[in-house]
């Protein structure tokens, strides 16, 4: 059995900046936090298969890779799951281009429907990076960062490919790694 998720890495730019944002804020969060070529978007989290479920996965990825065209996305401000009282995580959110995003989830989503060990993610899909599974942290001085960081923008980026990976888990943190990568047909940008 294997662990994976069908989603992309974020661009290098994006990892620049959550480096200089981690360090401020490390000063009064506690937690895990994503290393920076960890950093990702989730369109699916699949979880453990076997190898006729992957074969079966990297068939419909494939498929989807194929009916999309490349788009822009704009990785802007600060978020918290579940809830700004009780934040667990911290990430960073999509403004432009998070309409694609949601389509590209949902499509993944329907495709991977049809095979039988898969099962839809039970959470509506709402495009991030998540960047910190906090432990302990001063809400006050996370709400400062997120009013602080609410229209920052960490960078833009052409999303034009999917991937299939791998997710190792380790006490030092997850491992991921691409199993396949499936580029969109390149066209003009929607």
């Amino acid at each position: 059995m294997i662990r994976v998720f069908v989603g992309f890495f974020t661009s290098p730019v994006v990892i620049e900046k959550s480096v200089r944002l981690r360090e401020e804020a490390s000063k009064f969060i506690s937690g895990k936090w994503t290393q920076p070529q960890n950093l990702h978007i989730t369109l699916q989290f699949v979880g453990e298969v076997d190898k006729d479920t992957l074969t079966e996965l990297l068939k419909t990825t494939q498929e989807v890779a194929n009916s999309f065209r490349p788009f822009k996305v704009t990785y802007k401000g600060l978020g918290v799951f579940p809830h700004p009282k009780r934040p667990r995580i911290l990430w960073i959110g999509v403004d432009f281009g998070s309409g694609p995003l949601k389509r590209l989830a949902k499509t993944v989503e329907v495709a991977n429907k049809r095979i039988k060990n898969i099962r839809p993610d039970t959470k509506p899909f709402h495009p991030h990076v998540t960047i910190c599974r906090m432990k302990r942290v001063d809400n006050r001085k996370l709400t400062g960062l997120m009013r602080r960081y609410r229209n920052f923008v960490f960078g833009e980026e052409v999303v034009n490919k999917i991937a299939v990976i791998k997710s190792t888990l380790t006490p030092e943190g997850p491992i991921y790694s691409p199993i396949e990568t499936f580029y969109f047909p390149s066209e003009n940008l929607s």
